[in-house]
Protein backbone atom coordinates (compact mmCIF):
# COMPACT_ATOMS: atom_id res chain seq x y z
CA UNK A 1 0.00 0.00 0.00
CA UNK A 2 1.34 3.31 -0.70
CA UNK A 3 2.25 5.77 2.31
CA UNK A 4 -0.47 7.85 3.52
CA UNK A 5 1.87 10.61 2.62
CA UNK A 6 2.57 9.99 -0.88
CA UNK A 7 -1.38 8.91 -1.48
CA UNK A 8 -2.51 12.44 -0.25
CA UNK A 9 0.14 13.94 -2.75
CA UNK A 10 -0.61 12.07 -5.47
CA UNK A 11 -4.52 12.99 -5.50
CA UNK A 12 -3.12 16.41 -5.66
CA UNK A 13 -0.78 15.59 -8.60
CA UNK A 14 -4.27 13.75 -10.28
CA UNK A 15 -5.74 17.39 -10.09
CA UNK A 16 -2.36 18.76 -11.61
CA UNK A 17 -2.75 16.60 -14.90
CA UNK A 18 -6.43 17.10 -14.87
CA UNK A 19 -5.73 20.70 -15.34
CA UNK A 20 -2.73 20.36 -17.34
CA UNK A 21 -5.28 18.35 -19.50
CA UNK A 22 -7.68 21.18 -19.87
CA UNK A 23 -4.55 23.81 -20.98
CA UNK A 24 -3.68 21.95 -23.63
CA UNK A 25 -7.07 21.59 -25.01
CA UNK A 26 -7.45 25.39 -24.47
CA UNK A 27 -3.83 26.04 -26.63
CA UNK A 28 -5.43 23.51 -29.06
CA UNK A 29 -8.49 25.33 -29.99
CA UNK A 30 -6.43 28.59 -29.69
CA UNK A 31 -4.22 26.97 -32.73
CA UNK A 32 -7.32 25.65 -34.28
CA UNK A 33 -8.92 29.37 -34.23
CA UNK A 34 -6.05 30.23 -36.18
CA UNK A 35 -6.33 27.71 -38.74
CA UNK A 36 -2.89 26.04 -37.58
CA UNK A 37 -4.47 22.63 -37.66
CA UNK A 38 -0.63 20.86 -36.75
CA UNK A 39 -0.43 22.68 -34.13
CA UNK A 40 -3.57 22.23 -32.43
CA UNK A 41 -3.23 18.27 -33.40
CA UNK A 42 -0.06 18.25 -30.83
CA UNK A 43 -2.08 20.10 -28.65
CA UNK A 44 -4.54 17.91 -28.49
CA UNK A 45 -2.25 14.81 -28.70
CA UNK A 46 -0.61 16.53 -25.63
CA UNK A 47 -4.05 17.10 -23.50
CA UNK A 48 -4.72 13.18 -24.37
CA UNK A 49 -1.36 12.26 -23.05
CA UNK A 50 -1.86 14.63 -19.50
CA UNK A 51 -5.26 12.93 -19.22
CA UNK A 52 -3.79 9.34 -19.58
CA UNK A 53 -1.10 10.17 -16.63
CA UNK A 54 -3.98 11.44 -14.39
CA UNK A 55 -5.38 7.99 -14.98
CA UNK A 56 -2.22 6.45 -14.49
CA UNK A 57 -2.13 7.79 -11.44
CA UNK A 58 -5.56 6.90 -10.35
CA UNK A 59 -4.83 3.14 -11.20
CA UNK A 60 -1.49 3.35 -9.10
CA UNK A 61 -3.88 4.18 -6.25
CA UNK A 62 -6.75 1.75 -7.23
CA UNK A 63 -4.11 -1.11 -7.41
CA UNK A 64 -2.33 0.06 -4.41
CA UNK A 65 -5.72 -0.19 -2.13
CA UNK A 66 -5.02 3.13 -1.67
CA UNK A 67 -8.26 6.47 -1.50
CA UNK A 68 -8.64 8.44 -4.78
CA UNK A 69 -10.37 11.48 -4.23
CA UNK A 70 -10.31 13.22 -7.50
CA UNK A 71 -10.17 17.27 -7.35
CA UNK A 72 -11.19 20.07 -8.96
CA UNK A 73 -9.73 22.14 -10.91
CA UNK A 74 -8.99 26.16 -12.01
CA UNK A 75 -10.30 27.35 -15.06
CA UNK A 76 -7.52 26.89 -17.94
CA UNK A 77 -6.12 30.25 -19.66
CA UNK A 78 -7.74 31.01 -22.82
CA UNK A 79 -6.61 34.43 -24.38
CA UNK A 80 -3.12 34.32 -25.78
CA UNK A 81 -1.56 37.59 -27.21
CA UNK A 82 0.12 35.75 -30.09
CA UNK A 83 1.48 32.29 -30.84
CA UNK A 84 4.28 32.30 -28.66
CA UNK A 85 2.70 32.27 -25.38
CA UNK A 86 0.55 29.06 -25.63
CA UNK A 87 3.79 27.73 -26.12
CA UNK A 88 5.88 29.79 -23.11
CA UNK A 89 2.94 28.46 -20.98
CA UNK A 90 3.32 24.69 -22.00
CA UNK A 91 7.15 24.99 -21.04
CA UNK A 92 6.66 26.69 -17.81
CA UNK A 93 3.74 24.19 -17.05
CA UNK A 94 5.75 20.86 -17.75
CA UNK A 95 8.83 22.48 -15.82
CA UNK A 96 5.97 22.68 -12.87
CA UNK A 97 5.34 19.60 -13.45
CA UNK A 98 8.92 18.12 -13.43
CA UNK A 99 9.20 19.52 -10.33
CA UNK A 100 5.69 18.08 -8.95
CA UNK A 101 7.12 14.52 -9.90
CA UNK A 102 10.55 14.94 -8.52
CA UNK A 103 8.24 15.91 -4.52
CA UNK A 104 6.46 12.81 -5.48
CA UNK A 105 9.24 10.74 -5.60
CA UNK A 106 11.35 12.42 -2.71
CA UNK A 107 8.12 11.52 -0.75
CA UNK A 108 8.00 8.23 -1.72
CA UNK A 109 11.54 7.66 -0.83
CA UNK A 110 11.41 9.93 2.68
CA UNK A 111 8.26 7.26 3.45
CA UNK A 112 10.23 4.05 2.60
CA UNK A 113 7.52 3.42 -0.06
CA UNK A 114 10.04 1.80 -2.68
CA UNK A 115 6.59 0.64 -5.20
CA UNK A 116 5.89 4.50 -5.49
CA UNK A 117 9.21 5.01 -6.04
CA UNK A 118 9.34 2.60 -8.65
CA UNK A 119 5.59 4.04 -9.93
CA UNK A 120 7.03 7.56 -10.30
CA UNK A 121 10.58 6.55 -12.64
CA UNK A 122 8.62 6.36 -15.22
CA UNK A 123 7.07 9.90 -14.71
CA UNK A 124 10.57 11.39 -14.29
CA UNK A 125 11.95 9.62 -18.08
CA UNK A 126 8.54 11.05 -19.42
CA UNK A 127 9.22 14.78 -17.96
CA UNK A 128 12.82 15.08 -19.58
CA UNK A 129 11.00 14.42 -22.75
CA UNK A 130 8.20 16.61 -22.39
CA UNK A 131 10.66 19.71 -21.55
CA UNK A 132 12.96 19.21 -24.06
CA UNK A 133 9.65 18.93 -26.66
CA UNK A 134 8.37 21.99 -25.63
CA UNK A 135 11.66 23.88 -25.47
CA UNK A 136 12.03 22.60 -28.81
CA UNK A 137 9.10 24.13 -29.94
CA UNK A 138 9.08 27.05 -28.32
CA UNK A 139 12.45 28.10 -29.72
CA UNK A 140 10.55 27.23 -33.27
CA UNK A 141 7.72 29.05 -32.57
CA UNK A 142 9.67 32.16 -31.41
CA UNK A 143 12.23 32.31 -34.12
CA UNK A 144 9.25 31.88 -37.08
CA UNK A 145 6.31 33.96 -34.88
CA UNK A 146 5.65 35.94 -38.47
CA UNK A 147 5.67 32.62 -40.38
CA UNK A 148 2.90 30.62 -38.92
CA UNK A 149 3.42 28.61 -42.40
CA UNK A 150 6.83 27.57 -41.68
CA UNK A 151 5.78 26.26 -37.94
CA UNK A 152 3.83 24.33 -39.36
CA UNK A 153 5.58 22.66 -41.65
CA UNK A 154 8.08 22.21 -38.76
CA UNK A 155 5.44 20.46 -36.84
CA UNK A 156 4.57 18.66 -39.71
CA UNK A 157 7.92 17.40 -40.24
CA UNK A 158 9.42 16.47 -36.50
CA UNK A 159 6.08 15.94 -35.20
CA UNK A 160 5.70 12.07 -35.63
CA UNK A 161 3.17 9.38 -33.85
CA UNK A 162 5.44 7.82 -30.97
CA UNK A 163 4.84 4.22 -30.50
CA UNK A 164 2.91 2.87 -27.31
CA UNK A 165 5.67 2.69 -24.45
CA UNK A 166 5.37 -0.90 -23.04
CA UNK A 167 7.13 0.26 -19.79
CA UNK A 168 4.35 2.77 -18.93
CA UNK A 169 1.99 2.42 -16.15
CA UNK A 170 -1.49 0.93 -17.29
CA UNK A 171 -4.06 3.51 -17.63
CA UNK A 172 -7.14 3.05 -15.79
CA UNK A 173 -10.44 2.48 -17.83
CA UNK A 174 -8.46 1.91 -20.69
Amino acid sequence: MASEKFAAQLNEQIGNEFAAHQQYVAIACYFDGLTMPQMAQLFFDQALEERDHAMMMVRYLLDADAPVAIPGVASPVNDFGDVVAPVQLAVDQEKLVTRQINELTAIARSEHDFASDQFMQWFIKEQVEEVAKMNDLLAVVSRSSDDLEAIELWVAREETESADDPTAPPVAGA
